[in-house]
């Protein structure tokens, strides 16, 4: 039989017997019965054609009912496509963590004591991100009939008071600000956290593209919320003091932007460098400057303006200290008051 020329056709040679496979990039392969241009053959080759949806990425690792299957899904669902970058990236590095170790068991078998034996070999703080990330996996898994329940939507964790950034005191700035003059990348990368009251991974992006009429305008990643906020005097005298022939004003030594959680973790050095204790972080920063706007009698509206806070209640939490004395003070003046006018009458 005369050799027809096909496309996507692969044939393979195996102990002297020859296989022809359909392979299209991105799509399951087919075995295809008979000789090239026989009956059957050309039968199967035109049902191949007709399939028009490729496989999922890394559908060839998965089985079907599998921890596997379940995340190479719920990377393409709307829940998790709908999530901030920085959030999707958070998820996807437990996720991938995750499914290493568990990625052949089938899901829907999961009991939720296995869960809660996993996360109390961690950390709170990591324990709570695992947990809302597993969470939405299985609510997904539920969604599609591979779970009948989910098993971590009813597992709580013991409150935590430890682990929130604390706002900077006076005598630990003045102590980085000696350690790292104007002009110095660590210097930059503090002025812009505390003038800016944003995020590591709002700061990293920020540039001269952002910035017009002495105002910056930009999108924040993770809420999604644009802000403009002006330039202070004390910002914009660091931004001219520190060399910048870059897209962003923040660059590591070689030039590149900060990536993920770079930035913090340079800060962190920074922070050593200057003899500063651990809890001294650069989302502290954010908190101080929150707490700075609290303490000279700015409202939590005017206060999340600044901030991008997408609630009131978060920027209550940072300014609680703040208010808190603010509230002592007119109090004790109320006091004062009181006693001077008894002793005059």
């Amino acid at each position: 039989m005369t050799r027809i020329r096909l496309n996507y056709i692969h044939e393979y040679r195996s102990r002297g017997r020859t296989y022809y496979y359909f392979r299209r990039r991105g799509f399951k392969k087919v075995p295809l019965p008979g000789p090239p241009g026989s009956d059957e053959f050309m039968a199967a080759y035109q049902q191949a054609l007709t399939v028009s949806t490729p496989r999922p990425i890394g559908a060839s690792r998965t089985k079907p009912g599998t921890v596997n299957a379940a995340i190479v899904g719920y990377y393409t669902c709307l829940a998790f496509r709908g999530l901030a970058a920085s959030t999707q990236q958070q998820r996807r590095a437990i996720l991938e963590r995750f499914r290493e170790k568990h990625g052949d068991k089938r899901i829907g078998l999961l009991p939720s004591e296995f869960i809660e034996r996993m996360l109390n070999e961690m950390r709170p703080m990591a324990a709570r991100n695992w947990l809302r990330t597993l969470r939405g996996l299985l609510e997904f898994a539920v969604r599609e009939k591979c779970c009948a329940t989910n098993p971590a939507s009813n597992i709580k964790l013991p409150k935590w008071k430890g682990g929130h950034h604390r706002p900077w005191t006076d005598a630990e700035v003045e102590q980085y600000e000696r350690k790292h003059a104007i002009g110095s990348r660590p210097r930059l990368a503090f002025a812009l956290g505390l003038y800016t009251i944003q995020r590591a991974g709002d700061i990293r992006v920020l540039g001269h593209q952002h910035v017009r009429n002495g105002e910056l305008t930009f999108k924040q990643s993770k809420t999604g919320v644009r802000l403009t906020l002006p330039i202070i005097p004390e910002l914009q005298a660091v931004l001219e003091a520190t060399p910048s022939g870059h897209m962003t004003f923040l660059v590591k030594g070689n030039g590149a932007q900060y990536s993920g959680t770079r930035l913090s973790d340079h800060f962190r050095q920074w922070c050593n460098e200057a003899g500063l204790p651990r809890d001294c972080t650069f989302h502290g920063l954010r908190v101080t400057g929150c707490t700075v706007l609290a303490e000279k009698g700015y409202s939590v509206h005017q206060i999340a303006a600044m901030s991008g806070h997408m609630t009131l209640k978060e920027v209550e939490r940072y300014t609680k200290g703040a208010n808190q004395k603010l509230l002592a003070r007119s109090a004790a003046e109320g006091l004062r008051r009181t006693k001077v006018e008894r002793a005059g009458g």
